[in-house]
């Protein structure tokens, strides 16, 4: 279900709630606020970030960050006829929840064409579905990601 951040009163979905702190984290850190987020918080667990960015082979597209549990981030171009997005790369690894500026320097790496930071094809980083152990993960200090 895709959803706006706004969430019912009394949803209790924990990594949602975690995933919306990290995402504060993560558009505070890329000069953007939450507004530019929406959520999917069926399995596996998915977020979007519109970003306000142009990139060089790609004039006139809408640039986006994606999240998800399995693979992380990665990012996107929109296409012009509404289909899916076109992943352009991922950010990989250790984990699906490096620290903010980890993904900051990552978004400067797409700006710039700097194709040394992430890959082109996603690494699974864990199994999609334990919402607590997803919490956690989410929850951990920015220091030890």
């Amino acid at each position: 279900m895709t959803a706006s951040l706004e969430l019912p009163t009394g949803y209790q979905h924990p990594a949602v709630t975690a995933l919306l702190g990290y995402l504060h984290d993560v558009t505070a850190e890329l000069g953007i606020g939450l507004e530019s987020c929406t959520l999917d918080h069926d399995s596996p667990v998915s977020a979007y970030v519109a970003l306000d960015i142009r990139l060089p082979h790609y004039p006139g597209r809408d640039v986006a960050l994606l999240w998800d549990e399995v693979h992380g981030w990665a990012a996107a171009i929109e296409t012009h006829s509404g289909e899916d997005l076109i992943v352009l790369r991922y950010l990989g690894g250790p984990t699906v929840a490096p620290a903010p500026r980890r993904v900051a320097r990552f978004v400067t790496a797409l700006r710039e064409d700097d194709h040394s930071v992430g890959r082109q094809d996603p690494v699974q980083l864990r199994t999609a579905g334990d919402p607590g152990a997803l919490a956690a993960l989410l929850r951990r200090p920015a220091v030890a990601r």
